[in-house]
């Protein structure tokens, strides 16, 4: 395999990675919505930045560290809140929505919503089974093929395919607000806000697992 087309390999992997529907796709459709490109932006950028920091932990061979019963349970049960809260503070900003930019961007600011996707991702157990099984094979295999600085280089291929994902998402999400009337804005709005709770539901569930089950 040539190196451009290794180079592309990553990088598709990271849009792969990406793609399926998620906490954090359910939240940047929620924020392009109801607070356009750059809250939707943000989010995935946040949420970035937590994936970072689980390719560093698999890197460093640390991650195991992360799966005894007490840390999962702590991250399912954080996890559980904080997209429940998400959740229903999408579902009350539904009835914010609005034609007027002033309304659309009162009372936001783009670092709780960066805050806001880094701990969505971050108290995601199913991100660190997601890199350990993921990343994890890949640099299994690549560590042994490649030197460091082309390993750096493959796993940074990744990460600019999550961003271009993440820009997808914003740029969709964004457009949808332009195109859609004020009313289906507001369902679509609920309806992303009732996945959130959704999604921290089943954290909830696995904690309740973990902490009675197990």
């Amino acid at each position: 395999m040539s190196f451009i087309s290794t180079l592309l390999s990553f990088f598709f992997l990271g849009i792969s990675l990406s793609a399926p529907i998620g906490p954090i796709n359910a939240a940047q459709l929620n924020k392009g919505i109801s607070k356009g490109f750059w809250h939707a932006y943000v989010i995935g950028l946040g949420a970035v930045v937590a994936d970072i920091i689980y390719m560093l932990l698999v890197y460093f061979g640390v991650i195991h560290l992360l799966e005894s019963p007490f840390i999962k349970t702590f991250l399912w049960l954080f996890g559980f809140f904080v997209l429940v809260y998400t959740g229903v503070e999408s579902i009350k900003d539904a009835g914010k929505i609005s034609d007027s930019p002033q309304l659309i961007n009162k009372g936001a600011t783009l670092g709780k919503t960066f805050v806001s996707g880094f701990l969505i991702s971050l108290l995601n157990p199913l991100s660190i089974l997601f890199w350990l099984g993921i990343y994890g094979s890949v640099l299994a295999k690549a560590i042994h093929d490649f030197s460091l600085h082309q390993l750096l280089l493959y796993s940074a291929m990744i990460v600019l395919g999550i961003l271009l994902w993440d820009i997808t998402m914003a740029t969709a999400s964004s457009i949808f607000r332009k195109f859609l009337t004020t009313k289906i804005l507001k369902a679509i709005s609920i309806v992303s806000g009732l996945s959130l709770i959704g999604f921290g539901i089943y954290f909830g569930v696995q904690a309740f697992r973990l902490l009675f089950f197990s």
